[in-house]
């Protein structure tokens, strides 16, 4: 028997969570942006503040494939501060984070200063503006996705994430889909 399974490329606005089951209130969810079919599931999540590419699925095994350490997750993160060469090298390197009780040290990965702020629209709720300090955009690609893992990279190296969009799995890019956006497609090369 040959199943048919369905898959979903969608741009997660902040603050909704990145699953279907609506168990607390005053909580937005994705079942809110397109009638999805039961079964489906996100592909590794993004925190409710963070924003940016989200894969959904009907297939565990397409899950499985995305969270192996064989893809990479591109990710923009807005910092606290300017970026040091050095905080950039330590990341790069692998830095210790906290992960749950455990200290854990992130594999190396690819971290660099973006040249232009990236023209994402403007976020629902207001983060901060220059008064409170400069802030820069930072591309970190990683091929593991622990627990708030960009968030706590960033702040361990001293700059703490302000606001965070994954653009990429694989080869699969977030583009111009707006903020809300579902797409539905026939498969999910990576």
């Amino acid at each position: 028997m040959v199943i048919n399974h369905s898959h979903f490329i969608i741009h997660k606005p902040f603050g909704y969570m990145s699953q279907f089951v609506e168990n607390v209130k005053k909580k937005k969810f994705l079942g809110e942006l397109y009638p999805f079919p039961e079964g489906t599931m996100a592909i590794g999540r993004l925190d409710e503040d963070s924003e940016g590419l989200l894969l959904l699925t009907t297939d565990g095994k397409v899950s499985e494939q995305v969270r192996s350490k064989h893809i990479e997750k591109e990710y923009y993160a807005q910092v606290d501060g300017l970026i040091t060469q050095e905080a950039i090298e330590k990341m790069e390197k692998g830095i210790e984070i906290g992960n749950r009780s455990e200290k854990y040290i992130t594999l190396p990965c690819k971290v660099f200063k973006l040249t232009e702020p990236p023209n994402f629209a403007p976020r629902v709720k207001k983060i901060r503006d220059e008064r409170h300090g400069p802030t820069c955009w930072i591309s970190i690609t990683i091929t593991e996705g622990k627990f708030r893992q960009v968030r706590k990279m960033t702040a361990a190296a001293g700059f703490p994430t302000l606001r965070l969009f994954r653009v990429r799995i694989g080869k699969i890019n977030l583009g111009n889909l707006p903020p809300c956006g579902v797409i539905k497609v026939d498969e999910l090369l990576f």
